[in-house]
């Protein structure tokens, strides 16, 4: 082996170590035992959320959905938490489900999820270690459940909350521990910081966004891909583009002026009595 050939190896080799170095600086683990979720980001208060589907194959028409998220923050057992109310309406009122999620104020880590929907409840206590049906819900679907975790990880069902709370910066991707309750065990999803785009809001008002992106392949076999918009500034998810299947499906943050339909509702009825 001549010197130059041995220099010219060494120089392969140390561009290949800076490669794998930078790659390293720039992918993060996310889940309650590597990097922990910034909370301070995430905002009190009610976020609503068109969403509507488009396929292909119709292109006339068109399927909208209301989709309602409460977040507060509270105390469970001395301890500080937080709160997420999920409401999603629809013009079919048997598609009507809701959500009450409990999550360490620390760290996000999941401590509660309940899902009711048409066709009962199913309520879950959760932990760092492992999933159980809840014994104190009456009628609950998922009684006897149980899934023993290796590590802790995030309710995918607090997907939106969870990216508001990422560090995100250009190139970073990251490595999510997710669950979804009662489904597979849990997995790291990958997501990518792909660039950037301004988005224009009320009143045309110009919005730095970060484009996080993620894509696979469903449990049937189907491709898909997500991408969201989340604004730099303000952590706030904005925007979201998902096609699988065919299908076309998009969320659009409503602004803040939108009424709160379901509590006017509610104080009208109130009223009456």
């Amino acid at each position: 082996m001549t010197m130059f050939h041995s220099r010219r190896c060494l120089w392969a080799l140390f561009l290949l170590l800076f490669a794998l170095q930078q790659a390293s600086a720039q992918a993060d683990t996310i889940s309650p035992r590597h990097h922990a979720l910034n909370t301070r980001w995430l905002q009190p208060g009610l976020r609503q959320y068109l969403v509507y589907f488009q396929f292909p194959d119709k292109p006339k028409m068109l399927s909208f959905s209301l989709w309602m998220r409460e977040v507060s923050k509270s105390q469970l057992r001395h301890q500080p938490v937080i709160e997420v109310k999920q409401s999603w309406y629809n013009a079919d009122s048997n598609h009507y489900r809701s959500f009450y999620s409990i999550n360490s104020e620390k760290d996000f880590s999941p401590l509660y999820h309940a899902e009711t929907a048409a066709t009962g409840k199913k309520a879950y206590d959760w932990s760092a270690t492992g999933i159980r049906g809840a014994d104190s819900v009456a009628g609950n679907k998922a009684a006897g459940y149980t899934l023993d975790f290796n590590n802790p990880n995030y309710n995918w069902h607090l997907d939106i909350e969870t990216f508001e709370m990422l560090p995100l910066a250009a190139g970073k991707t990251f490595y999510i521990l997710f669950y979804d309750a009662g489904l597979d065990p849990p997995a790291y999803v990958k997501y990518t910081v792909t660039g950037s785009e301004t988005l224009a809001t009320l009143d045309n008002r110009q919005v730095d966004c970060w484009i996080l992106h993620t894509g696979g392949t469903t449990p049937q076999g189907w491709p898909y891909e997500q991408s969201f918009w989340i604004s730099k500034s303000g952590h706030e998810l904005l925007k979201e583009a998902d096609s699988y299947n065919g299908l076309f499906r998009y969320k659009i943050k409503l602004p803040g002026l939108t009424p709160n339909l379901p509590e006017i509702v509610r104080q009208v009825a109130a009223k009456k009595q």
